[in-house]
């Protein structure tokens, strides 16, 4: 029996390895640097072959990338911010964390955008989302959770410190899931960025979660080509399924430390000055115009107060007052869109409830039925026309975020119209030790 066990065992061992070597030759993927033939290690080889390689087989799907990405995620160490909790000096900051110091081209120089990120955890989540949308041109307000632990708040202090476009909220709101402090979090900032020196055009709303599928240039001429003036809030006449978010009144209650909103038995009163309420996203891309009518416009402040104990206000309050209808919309509303409806590919979502319709599932996790994306979902992403895409987890799905960093910042450099520094690229290794040339 022992020559036969032995021959069983050198019959498996040649077929893992048959295994291992089809899988890279079908990704066509070299397995190591010869020169560096000593260092040659399974585990470093299966992740640290160029990475371009793996991204674009996740890309399109090809299902030995999936295998070798999730084996790579099992071994993903976050890397060290210790430049950000150390507070160490800014030039050295922009450098280290790889951000774009002048604007790519003249036209984005001549356009700034203005960005509200409302944030309460994941700091490395945090510092992707911020270099990939950040410009020197744009302005950016930050919204931190007043929740959100001290140290974290004092990281996110220690990035801002180094950019004179990019600061803290003066109002900082203890936010809680579909309330109003979610949308006050956001005038807040609009309080702030009206008061700005910075002259920006248009202002668009984030979240600690989303990241962008556009480049800075490429979201500038959406927004000129396509809506030429005006503002994006993608949305319906209520419809009867939601009414309830309106009809009656919302309290927030604390369970367990947590807090919530719930429906009370009170029913509200009819909106007032006989608006017709709404029903949409709670991401819009608004002009600095709109912005200053709904901080200003006693119906859009009569409408915030009736809010207050509505549920969701955001996915009401910014689409109803962009649907004034005339004589409203050009006098009062600037740049209004009286009869729009969902257009605006502001947010790329996989809802659960949507299998089978606009998607074919989530291969990452269900959060609220929002999909947290996974490795499978990139194909899907990239081939969305969606300005951004939402919703990431940069520590439970570290390489999907990873590829499309590096996309990201490899189109956009492609797209630059002036010498690019070195720092700009993104390091030749990445947390998977994926050799990219930037």
């Amino acid at each position: 029996m022992k020559p036969l066990h032995a021959k069983k065992s050198r019959f498996l061992v040649c077929v893992a390895v048959c295994m291992f070597i089809y899988t890279f030759i079908y990704l066509k993927v070299p397995l190591y640097d010869e020169s560096n033939d000593q260092k040659f290690r399974v585990k470093r080889a299966e992740c640290g072959f160029y990475p371009d390689e793996l991204c674009s087989a996740l890309f399109v799907g090809k299902p030995a990338a999936f295998k070798i990405g999730n084996f790579c995620q099992k071994l993903y160490q976050p890397k060290a911010l210790s430049c950000i909790q150390t507070s160490c000096s800014c030039p050295t900051l922009l450098k280290t964390l790889h951000f774009i110091t002048s604007p790519l081209s003249e036209e984005e120089g001549n356009f700034s955008l203005a960005y509200i990120i409302t944030i309460h955890k994941e700091l490395e989540m945090f510092v992707r989302l911020l270099r990939a949308v950040y410009m020197p041109q744009n302005i950016y307000c930050i919204h931190i959770d007043e929740k959100s632990p001290r140290d974290y708040k004092t990281a996110v202090q220690n990035i801002v410190n180094c950019f004179q476009n990019i600061f803290i909220s003066s109002k900082r709101e203890h936010v809680v899931y579909a309330g109003f402090s979610r949308l006050q979090a956001d005038i807040n900032c609009m309080r702030d960025l009206v008061n700005s020196k910075v002259q920006w055009n248009y202002v668009i709303n984030l979240c600690g979660q989303d990241y962008p599928l556009k480049t800075n240039q490429e979201i500038i001429q959406y927004i000129k080509s396509k809506w030429n003036g005006k503002n994006i809030t993608p949305g319906i006449v209520q419809p009867l399924h939601v009414r309830h978010r309106t009809e009656v009144s919302y309290r927030e209650f604390v369970h367990s430390g947590v807090p919530y909103v719930y429906p009370a038995k009170v029913r509200k009163a009819q909106p007032p000055h006989n608006l017709t309420i709404y029903f949409g996203s709670a991401y819009y891309i608004l002009s600095k115009d709109f912005v200053e009518f709904t901080l200003r416009d006693e119906r859009a402040k009569a409408l915030l107060e009736w809010s207050r104990d509505t549920y969701s206000p955001d996915e009401h309050y910014w689409v109803t007052l962009n649907r004034l209808p005339e004589p409203f919309v050009f006098k009062d509303a600037p740049g209004a869109t009286p009869n729009a409806g969902w257009q605006g590919d502001l947010r790329a979502i996989k809802w659960k409830d949507q299998e089978g319709l606009s998607h074919k599932g989530c291969k990452g996790h269900y959060v609220r039925d929002i999909c947290i994306y996974g490795l499978g979902d990139l194909q899907w992403i990239i081939e969305s026309p969606h300005l951004f895409a939402n919703k990431f987890e940069a520590g439970r799905e570290p390489l999907a975020l990873e590829c499309l960093e590096r996309r990201l910042r490899l189109r956009a450099l492609r797209q630059a119209r002036v010498p690019i520094e070195q720092h700009w690229r993104l390091q030749q290794h990445s947390h998977f030790d994926m050799q990219l040339g930037g």
